[in-house]
């Protein structure tokens, strides 16, 4: 089977990164050079991928289209490629939630397959072997799939219902980067008190996912009642010291919406995410 020519939009450190893998089961990978910038020009040099103009033409090479760029300017990038008629696989692989994802295949005619992307984990380098979710049509997403095979990036399929991966790739980032803040914000007030070390010290003792252990949601939300001041308290301990305390105030928010489950040893996971839900 011939190789396909790939087009990555646009080669940040992600993209760079990922297109050069797909260089393995690629005929070549294009990159557009306008309006990018000296260090977008660097990392493509750095993983060899090759250069053209403008991006009709790399639009007319391409036979698979990656668009990896900042969650923001998702929508004005698929716009451009729509406008011009891209006829082949658009992989949609940005951070946006499943609305946006449907919004942008619904810019494309019947000459574009979407695939929808979402990558969990780090830039393929230095040993790091990030996963491409991907969700679509079978035969382009085995299509997509085929470009990493032997690769540092894995690639998982999802099923054909566009929105699936945009939807995993949030709903992990939600937890893995939230909490990245909130270790800032414990580690910063512990450190006004001069316990940022002992602090350490207990955390340590424990390495475990809480996102691991979806059984406890449900203790969570039997204990909201007492948790929501609690995170009250956080939240003005995080004011008197200068810190912001808006996410503390808002996971007070949250454990409201669990009032009712006050003490209630016999919830479920289920009753509690519903009632998380519909309040």
């Amino acid at each position: 089977m011939e190789q396909p020519t790939v087009g990555i939009l646009h080669p940040g450190s992600m993209g760079a990164a990922v297109a050069a893998c797909a260089a393995a089961n690629a005929a070549s990978v294009l990159w557009c050079e306008a309006r990018r910038s000296p260090a977008s020009a660097d990392r493509a040099a750095q993983f060899g991928l090759t250069p053209v103009a403008k991006l009709p033409e790399l639009l007319d090479r391409s036979d698979i289209v990656i668009s990896l760029c900042p969650p923001a300017a998702a929508e004005d990038l698929a716009h451009d490629v729509a406008g011009c008629r891209f006829a082949g696989t658009y992989v949609e692989a940005n951070a946006i939630n499943p609305a946006r994802i449907q919004r942008i295949a619904d810019l494309f005619g019947p000459e574009t397959t979407i695939v929808d992307g979402g990558v969990v984990g780090s830039p393929p380098v230095h040993g790091k072997t990030p996963t491409l979710f991907l969700s679509g049509p079978a035969a382009a997403t085995a299509q997509v799939e085929a470009l990493f095979v032997g690769t540092a990036v894995r690639t998982a399929v999802l099923g054909t219902e566009i929105g699936k991966a945009s939807a995993l790739k949030l709903a992990y980032a939600s937890f893995q980067k939230t909490s990245r803040v909130l270790v800032a914000l414990s580690i910063g007030l512990a450190r006004e008190h001069d316990v940022d070390q002992e602090l350490i010290d207990i955390a340590s003792r424990r390495s475990d996912s809480y996102l691991a252990e979806p059984e406890y949601i449900a203790k969570t939300a039997a204990r909201a009642w007492r948790w929501g001041p609690e995170m009250e308290e956080v939240a003005d301990a995080l004011t008197d010291v200068g810190l912001p305390p808006d996410m503390l105030r808002a996971a007070a928010s949250t454990l409201a919406r669990w009032h009712d489950a006050k003490d209630n040893a016999e919830l479920t996971l289920a009753d509690a995410l519903d009632r998380l839900s519909n309040p």
